[in-house]
């Protein structure tokens, strides 16, 4: 079978929303060490690996705004997708406590090979949906660990991530905060612009809308909390959107 490095949902789907999930799977393909990076399935199994229930929000969302979805299917520590090709931590040999054996000494033709078969093609599709709209705005979805090794724990529930352009995150963020029982990271629980990341490359360099949402990966865990989560989140990235008048 041949190996396929990212999925999408389209379903002749006619909404300006373009969902992307840069992280949404712990796949190691066969061309990778043999699909094995070296570290316990455990590790495979935490945020360190994709990013937990990430996928099936970016899923239902894309349902929910009748728009197109796009997610990884390869693992960020392959090589990460919302890095920029020059990036250093683009293919990650520390993270979070866990050293990864077989990014430790991959060599120039072992990160060309995870370019090509994996970052390229990912990238190309998603210019590609942004470009099948007029006025695509793309709804970058992540999701973050409670806690970090030996750091404190995180307080917030949601976290709105953005670079110089605030046009649409600004308004999703007092939509949010208005909800009330929400604590809300602004640009937490990470910076909103890495040069050359992914929103960077799609939406900021071409003047797009844009957003990236994280969502605390322990309530998302499960279909029905993204399906919550995707109804809750819809309307009010809808209202966010209309008060940009654009």
């Amino acid at each position: 079978m041949t190996y396929q490095p990212f999925f999408e949902f389209t379903d002749q789907r006619k909404g300006r929303w373009v969902v992307s999930c840069d992280h949404a799977a712990n796949t190691v393909p066969a061309f990778v060490n043999g699909s094995d990076l070296g570290i316990a399935a455990s590790d495979m199994n935490r945020h360190i690996a994709y990013d937990i229930g990430a996928c099936g929000l970016a899923q239902a969302l894309g349902a929910q705004l009748d728009s197109p979805v796009i997610c990884s299917n390869f693992s960020r520590l392959v090589i990460d997708p919302n890095r920029g090709a020059n990036d250093p931590t683009l293919l990650m040999k520390l993270y979070d406590g866990t050293i990864i054996p077989a990014n430790r000494n991959a060599d120039a033709a072992d990160l060309e090979r995870r370019m090509q078969a994996c970052y390229h093609p990912y990238h190309a599709a998603l210019g590609a949906l942004m470009q099948r709209h007029e006025r695509p705005v793309l709804l970058s979805i992540h999701s973050f660990t409670p806690q970090l090794r030996g750091r404190p724990k995180r307080p917030w529930e949601i976290g709105v991530l953005y670079a110089h352009d605030t046009r649409l995150a600004a308004p999703l963020m007092q939509l949010l905060a208005q909800e009330g029982d929400l604590t809300v990271g602004n640009n937490e629980p990470y910076a909103g612009h890495l040069p050359g990341d992914a929103v960077d490359r799609h939406a900021l360099a071409s003047g797009h809308l844009n957003v990236l949402i994280e969502l605390r990966n322990d309530l998302i865990e499960t279909e029905a909390q993204q399906l919550f989560w995707a109804k809750r989140l819809a309307p009010l990235l809808e209202k966010a959107l209309a008060q940009t008048n654009l």
